[in-house]
């Protein structure tokens, strides 16, 4: 059996040596695959050395990992940065080396992964075909990609591209920042892929370019050594280093029956009844008894076409009903979704349009035109399959007094939506979400009753097996959901 993770480093065509490092491997008696990229500063001045001394740290540390996995993660990024920054003081020809890196530990039985994350190196999450860009580059550049000030193309050309803000061996105390280690944890669901890569694929290969490679027939390995190619193919300026992981387990249960499929059924069911002969074949007389019994249908074809078409409508009717109750009323009609005073403020009738506006999947809000705490007295809907709501400065949602539903409600198709910075304060319900969509990244919830709702829509009448990440008290109502 092919395992589901694999890594591999090349040196690229430009440089002489190797700074880049990775880690690929099963650890804990083979529960977690370690996945790590890590991208050496210094030359050979102790780029290569710095990248070790981080992947060795990371081994010693989960050799005996204390607590949990988040705090097992930043232990292991403090001892590496501790180490580095010795090696620097005892040899001035290291005076200069650091490294920076991603590291995600992946547990698919449970269907979750963890990371923690310095530098430009990356991670990605791959969902249904789509790529979304996990961390954040700790860069001038990345800062203004992320926030949509660049675009990719821009970025990989701009000068300024290799310049970083965050490494391990910088400082002596990263432990003490709290924010100087970027960490999160995310659902790894049946048919995910993590990419693990240094910025020698994406500064050469393009996002369109590496889902296309990653999303083919071929094996990790051979998908692998495939954007390696094609970063050399476009230059290989620098090490090029790539660790895909996936989650190769089956699905737990059968998704729901998508609007297409249902109009499909329809459509079959109408040629059905329309290809249906208007006159039964006559039996002949000289036939067994059995024909007899025809004989005596054929007389009345007028039944056989009611019944026919009552059957074809009454099935296309549940169909309809099925679709319109899982996908609409679970959003729409939900009884814990209730709606306010249609009278909305300016700024959150600018901050709605703004999101129904956005040609991208990056909202940059900003202090500077968000001034003041944005007054809702109506939930804000987002309808995009993915979304990244970014801040700059400190942008507050405040309920207004007289509102009990959700600041903000998810639809149904949303598949990965980013919360970035965002503060909430005053509501009954913060976020109403469904099925793991909702992403959240330095958000902080103020005097919020249920800072997160989130509805798990499952088909109906059908048996579900699987186990929903985290602890949540659920219940079960009409609409086929669970609710946390």
């Amino acid at each position: 059996m092919a395992e589901n993770f694999f890594g591999i480093t090349d040196t690229g065509k430009i440089r002489d040596n190797n700074e880049d490092a990775f880690i690929a491997k099963k650890v804990m008696n083979n529960k977690f695959i370690i996945a790590c990229a890590i991208d050496g500063v210094g030359g050979y001045s102790g780029g290569e050395i710095a990248a070790e001394i981080a992947r060795e740290s990371i081994f010693e540390n989960f050799a005996k990992p204390s607590g949990n996995l988040i705090e097992a993660m930043k232990a292991s990024f403090v001892l590496a940065n501790q180490k580095i920054f010795a090696e620097k003081l005892q040899n001035k020809e290291h005076g200069k080396m650091a490294c920076v890196l991603t590291l995600a530990v992946v547990d698919v039985t449970n269907n979750q992964f963890h990371y923690a994350h310095v530098g430009d190196t990356r991670l990605y999450l791959l969902r249904d075909h789509s790529l979304v860009k996990v961390t954040k580059d700790h860069s001038f550049v990345g800062f203004l990609e992320d926030s949509g000030r660049l675009d990719e193309d821009a970025a990989m050309k701009h000068l300024k591209r290799n310049e970083i803000n965050k490494a391990l061996g910088f400082g002596r105390e990263i432990e003490t920042q709290d924010d100087y280690i970027e960490t999160g944890t995310s659902p790894f669901l049946p048919g995910d892929m993590l990419l693990l890569c240094s910025d020698g694929l994406t500064d050469m290969v393009n996002k369109e370019a590496i889902t296309a490679v990653i999303t083919n027939s071929e094996s990790l390995e051979r998908k692998a050594k495939q954007l390696v190619d094609l970063a050399n193919k476009n230059g290989g300026r620098d090490n090029i280093t790539v660790v895909l992981v996936q989650n190769d387990a089956a699905s737990s249960w059968q998704a729901t029956p998508s609007v297409g499929t249902l109009e499909t059924q329809k459509k079959n069911l109408t040629r059905t009844f329309e290809a249906a002969p208007d006159k039964p074949e006559s039996a002949n007389k000289g036939d067994n008894p059995g024909h007899e019994v025809n004989q005596k249908s054929a007389k009345k074809p007028g039944i056989n076409k009611i019944l026919l078409f009552l059957c074809v409508f009454f099935l296309a009717t549940s169909l309809f009903l099925l679709w319109r109750n899982v996908k609409q009323k679970a959003f729409a009609d939900s009884p814990d979704i209730v709606a306010a005073d249609t009278t909305r403020t300016a700024d959150e009738i600018r901050l709605q349009e703004a999101i129904n506006a956005l040609n991208g999947d990056t909202l940059l809000l900003s202090d500077s035109i968000f001034k003041q705490p944005i007054l809702l007295s109506d939930t804000l809907s987002i309808h995009q399959d993915t979304l990244f709501i970014l801040t700059q400065g400190k942008i507050t949602l405040q309920g207004d007094s007289l509102f009990k539903g959700p600041a903000i409600a998810l639809s149904p198709d949303s598949r990965f939506i980013l919360l970035d910075g965002v503060q909430f304060e005053n509501f009954d319900i913060a976020v109403s979400a469904q099925n793991d969509a909702l992403y959240l990244r330095n958000v902080q919830f103020i005097n919020c009753k249920w800072p997160v709702q989130n509805y798990f829509i499952f088909p109906d009448n059908q048996y579900v097996t699987g186990r929903l990440a985290g602890s949540y008290f659920f219940r079960t109502d009409s609409l086929n959901t669970l609710k946390r």
